[in-house]
């Protein structure tokens, strides 16, 4: 079985930050950049008056340690450009990127290089393996880079390569692999090099949907235990409601909305998050302490409160258990926290929950 999410502590330094990040493309980017601070252009405007390209507008966000972020969107909504801002494969036109609180832009030749090569590891759609080489031999090709001992390396490959589940193929080549197994070379390759920080670009998109949950259901468990604080881009709500702590809704090279996954489904910011939102089942998303109302409240509506034969429920229990406790009564459920009511489920409230409504 996957690992389930992992609450985030409660450490608040980002190990990632993005402070009012633009990338604008074409020969004018700078005029561009300029009339946006000065008469607050659009991206259409933009578009016209500079003949420029806007991937990114004024994005800040922070990934903490150890969390799971996931930015999504439409194809052409920036994810990709942003994502290849954090190693600076992309060089910002206005804004900054931390890594640990340190200002990337001012890092020299040298010191990016090492940043890229020992502190992010990166995972993409194609993961460009080299044809040439033994699933071994990727695994292990930056620590070749840096110059660690063969057996060395070959012995951390060859762990890595257990943990995706691939032993005894770490003598193939790439060829010899099928598309969801290429996919986990790429994800060893990135754990042998053991980064602090992820980077994965819709590494499962274009697997097929039983090989894709299988892969996502690998690297929950992988991300349980290793804590690797980890920037994951998809166009797919439902991984990225499966896989992340938090989501980020882009649009336009915009991030229109940051929050948890069941902040997102049950509290859109606009339009667009709700239609974006609106097949999402939320019986497993969605917890009793969402929809639970409070005694008093309760009481207001129904009168007294006779918890003697209600059932009992968790804070963090998903819809989907509530239903299974309401099934054979006609008792209202009630939420516990340390032994204490704190608050009640009406079928009402169940209702208007599952509904994605609340009372």
């Amino acid at each position: 079985m996957p690992a389930e999410k992992s609450q985030l502590s409660n450490n608040t330094d980002a190990v990632i930050e993005c402070r009012h990040l633009w990338k604008i493309f074409g020969d004018r980017s700078a005029d561009a950049m300029q009339a946006v601070q000065n008469e607050g252009l659009s991206k259409n405007e933009i578009r016209d008056k500079y003949r420029c390209v806007v991937g990114v507008q004024d994005a800040s966000f922070s990934v903490g340690e150890g969390e799971v972020f996931c930015i999504m969107g439409l194809s052409g909504s920036g994810k990709s450009t942003l994502i290849r801002h954090i190693n600076l494969l992309i060089e910002p036109t206005y804004g900054e990127v931390l890594i640990e609180g340190q200002d990337i832009s001012q890092l020299g030749t040298l010191e990016l290089r090492a940043l890229r090569s020992t502190k992010i590891g990166m995972v993409f759609q194609n993961m460009a393996l080299m044809p040439h080489r033994t699933v071994r031999d990727n695994v292990a090709f930056a620590l070749e880079v840096r110059g660690i001992d063969r057996d060395v390396r070959y012995q951390t490959a060859d762990q890595a390569i257990e943990t995706v589940e691939l032993q005894g193929w770490n003598d193939r080549y790439p060829d010899e692999l099928s598309g969801g197994m290429q996919q986990r070379v790429g994800l060893a390759r990135a754990i042998a090099a053991d980064p602090h920080i992820l980077l994965m670009d819709e590494p499962f998109s274009a697997l097929d949907p039983l090989i894709r949950r299988q892969l996502q259901d690998q690297f929950l468990t992988l991300s349980a235990e290793m804590k690797k604080t980890t920037l994951f881009i998809t166009h797919d709500l439902d991984e990225a409601i499966r896989i992340g702590h938090r989501i980020a809704i882009m649009k336009d090279g915009a991030l229109v909305q940051i929050g948890t996954p069941e902040e997102i489904v049950t509290d859109p910011v606009d339009e667009y998050v709700a239609d974006f939102v609106a097949g999402i089942s939320k019986l497993q998303l969605v917890t009793a302490q969402k929809v639970m109302q409070s005694i008093e409240q309760y009481e207001n509506s129904y009168g007294p409160l006779n918890s003697t034969d209600c059932p009992v429920a968790k804070l963090d229990d998903s819809l989907d258990h509530l239903v299974d406790l309401s099934i054979d009564t006609d008792h209202p459920i009630i939420v516990k926290q340390d032994d204490t009511v704190i608050g009640v489920v009406s079928k009402r409230t169940l209702l208007r929950g599952i509904q994605g409504k609340q009372e």
